[in-house]
């Protein structure tokens, strides 16, 4: 690990992965695999409803460069060319779709001992331009980001953060919806051995002066088996449990109770993912 500031976007999200990821209540399916010549093969099923949405994608890596290609049940195809250390620390990668001709789009990251930054660039007339960086340490990062549409000639989006990390703690602060919702999120790992870990996210909203809360936990039952709990302070409760059955496979349940929603308070979700 670098001794420079994370991206932007890793400002509070330990503290989010753990109260969101892999929390899922529809029934989703990841089948992966990669060969010894770099060739990745990716499929992906979720059922939601009575709807089915898949999509394929591959994976070829070779030297310094990535391509990404991708194909869903629309017949989009989307495809992203990605190069590493272009230049010391910068990561450059296009991406477009067909048939969408407007969806093309440049971006670069660059990191630095002291600055990170990424940009990104729609790739028409008048294009989506997007910008967000990030200076100090990997203990303390102040970062902002911009969204401009130059076609409507507005803002899309202008967002700040300010992250403090440590080994067994980390806190953020994140002004967001155009400075319109102010966020707060701790993260404390109880025990390093068991995984054991408590987080906590605060929101306000200036404009409805409403103010919410999150709180949740994690802890590994055994070496292959991981238990999440969630809880918010509109009743919702939801709860996790994810096992390895063999390496790099997982089968994760996850179950949700909403005391506000009348026709379906309770959701259930599974999701297999297979990796030979």
């Amino acid at each position: 690990m670098g001794i420079g500031p994370a991206p932007f976007s890793e400002i509070g999200k330990k503290a989010r992965d753990l109260l969101n990821k892999d929390y899922n209540f529809d029934h989703k399916f990841i089948f992966s695999k990669t060969s010894d010549s770099g060739l990745g093969l990716t499929a992906t099923g979720i059922k939601v409803n009575e709807l089915f949405i898949g999509d394929i994608s591959t994976q070829y890596k070779s030297g310094k460069t990535v391509v990404d290609v991708k194909v869903d049940t629309n017949s989009n195809i989307s495809t992203t060319v990605t190069v590493n250390e272009l230049l010391a620390g910068a990561k450059t990668s296009l991406s477009f779709k067909i048939p969408d001709q407007k969806s093309g789009k440049l971006d670069v990251h660059y990191l630095h001992d002291l600055v990170a930054f990424n940009s990104s660039i729609g790739l028409t007339p008048t294009p989506l331009l997007e910008f967000a960086a990030a200076i100090g340490s990997r203990e303390l990062t102040l970062g902002a980001e911009i969204g401009f549409d130059s076609a409507s000639a507005s803002f899309t989006k202008y967002n700040a953060g300010l992250g403090f990390n440590k080994h067994d703690f980390s806190a953020a602060l994140m002004l967001t919806d155009k400075g319109e919702t102010l966020k707060a999120s701790y993260i404390h790992v109880l025990n390093p051995i068991n995984g054991a870990a408590v987080a906590a996210e605060m929101i306000h909203k200036f404009n409805t002066n409403e103010n919410g809360f999150t709180i949740g936990s994690s802890h590994n039952v055994d070496p292959l088996t991981m238990v999440k709990t969630r809880f918010s302070n509109s009743g919702k409760a939801a709860v996790l449990c994810q096992h390895q059955w063999r390496p790099k496979s997982f089968i994760t349940l996850s179950a949700e109770y909403d005391p506000k929603a009348v026709s379906a308070p309770s959701k259930l979700g599974l999701a297999l993912a297979l990796k030979p």
